[in-house]
């Protein structure tokens, strides 16, 4: 099948979606190219931007993080 056929049969398909299908598609297809686009974002962090995420993994690896439902409630209750 030629880049143009798979073009056209695509479209076909998209065009025949319904709304909410439409925007999962569209969500999905985005998602899909960014992330092709992002594929070295470890490679571009600086050394502190690494260390920290690898000290954030740790944290969370030895059940020293904190549940998210708790800070969730924390700034509930300071910003009401």
């Amino acid at each position: 099948m030629s880049t143009a056929e798979l073009k056209l049969k695509l479209f076909r398909e998209i065009d025949n979606l319904e709304k909410t299908k439409l925007e999962k598609v569209y969500g999905l297809l985005l998602n899909f190219i960014n992330s092709e686009n992002n594929g070295n974002e470890w490679e571009v962090m600086s050394l502190a931007q690494q260390q920290g995420l690898q000290d954030a993994i740790e944290e969370l690896d030895s059940n020293s993080g904190l549940n998210h439902q708790t800070v969730l409630d924390k700034y509930k209750t300071r910003y009401e």
